[in-house]
């Protein structure tokens, strides 16, 4: 790999790391670009290299991270399974990616949560979009689910894991996997055909 370019992208990840870990304790609005600039390592200029604004930083993370997630629900995805049985691997692998990424998982709530969703509903994981979105609407138009809009399935869903996720991380709940398989069996019973 050319060496510019592993310093470019080794300097980015830092600042992106490095926001993502700081919106996690002080939030969007408490994190300013000379706090990330100095937990990055880098200085205050340099963000500016690869990033315009800090609006540009917060929606380049939210789509990295998006596709960190999408990564993370397809692991040992087989398409060749019932459809059911895949619907409880990704629900599974997404309730393990936010044990194991708490940073990632508040960043995501805190920005669908907040003005950038709103404003910037264009700016998302091209990748999520293939995968997962095109995941549940198959399930829709296969019968699989009620005939809903696939985007009120994600928060449906999200929420219940993010929650089960919130109760693990804080230990008022330690959960085994038969008990997430619960949960993913109450959140299929609410959104399956009958």
């Amino acid at each position: 790999m050319n060496v510019q370019l592993e310093t470019y992208n080794s300097k980015r990840d830092a600042i992106l790391n490095s926001t993502l870990l700081l919106i996690k304790e002080y939030g969007f609005h408490g994190t300013p670009m000379s706090q990330i600039a100095k937990h990055a390592k880098v200085a205050a200029g340099t963000i500016y290299h690869y990033f315009d604004s800090k609006e540009t930083l917060i929606i380049e993370l939210y789509i990295r991270t998006r596709d960190q997630l999408t990564e993370a629900l397809m692991e040992g995805y087989d398409q060749s399974t019932p459809y059911k049985d895949r619907f409880f691997k990704l629900m599974h692998n997404q309730y393990n990616f936010y044990i194991q990424n708490e940073p990632a998982m508040v960043f995501l709530e805190q920005y669908v949560n907040s003005p950038f969703a709103k404003n910037f509903p264009e700016k998302d994981s091209i990748l999520f979009k293939e995968k997962i979105i095109s995941f549940f609407e198959s399930g829709i138009d296969g019968g699989y689910f009620k005939n809903i809009d696939p985007r009120l399935l994600g928060p449906t869903i999200r929420g219940t894991l993010v929650a089960a996720a919130n109760f693990r991380l804080s230990e008022q709940m330690i959960y085994s996997e038969d008990d997430i398989t619960e949960v993913v069996q109450i959140v299929w019973d609410g959104i399956k055909r009958q």
